[in-house]
């Protein structure tokens, strides 16, 4: 995709719809972020949405470049005492295009794999376009771990994707959707059977 911010703006204005009937007890839900509920996903979606390079830049040293503080100081910056407040600075932020010094991709990713940290434990589900979720798998089975991406979890399989044309990698081979896909070389937990293929096991683990 040669210009992700418009898929990105379309998933975070669905978020948003998704999120305006929680009760309060489903913001305290565990994620899919291990160690952070819905609401700590969002704060940290709220204060991506606003953060710019020189202010990444900033972030980051004065965390002792240490990324995990880096996040948890975001989602303390992004959270406010009530969810519903969080929510509309979310929305507020939705239509930026502002960034961290990261390629454009990562914010694509950011909004399929943390929508789905949310919604997954809410029961929430979403039909994703074919179009951004190849890409956002694309970038991430070509970023290493470190980075944020998957391509070690990947290395010496071959992806195919069940709901749209996209197969990638060489070896053994795992089946599921695309979004499936995403999430697992992601680092995130599926289901039992999202997963199908002799390299399904060496994915989930």
């Amino acid at each position: 995709m040669a210009d992700v911010w418009p898929a990105v703006h379309r998933e975070r204005e669905s978020l948003v719809g998704d999120l305006q009937t929680l009760t309060g007890q489903q913001w305290s839900t565990p994620s899919l972020c291990r160690g952070w509920d819905v609401h700590d996903v969002l704060a940290h979606l709220v204060d991506d949405a606003r953060t710019t390079r020189l202010g990444f830049l900033w972030s980051f040293t004065a965390a002792g470049f240490d990324f995990d503080r880096c996040n948890a100081r975001g989602v303390a910056r992004g959270r406010a005492a009530d969810p519903a407040c969080t929510l509309a600075a979310f929305q507020a932020a939705s239509g930026r295009r502002t960034s961290a010094p990261a390629a454009p991709a990562t914010r694509l990713v950011e909004a399929i794999v943390h929508g789905e940290d949310i919604r997954r434990p809410l029961g929430i589900v979403r039909d994703y376009p074919a179009a951004p979720v190849a890409s956002a798998l694309g970038y991430q089975l070509e970023t290493r771990v470190k980075f944020g991406g998957g391509k070690e979890r990947a290395e010496g399989l071959r992806l195919v994707a069940t709901d749209m044309d996209f197969r990638a990698g060489n070896g053994t081979m795992v089946r599921g959707t695309a979004v499936a896909l995403l999430l697992a070389v992601s680092g995130r937990p599926l289901g039992p059977d999202e997963l199908a293929g002799p390299g399904a096991a060496a994915l989930r683990s």
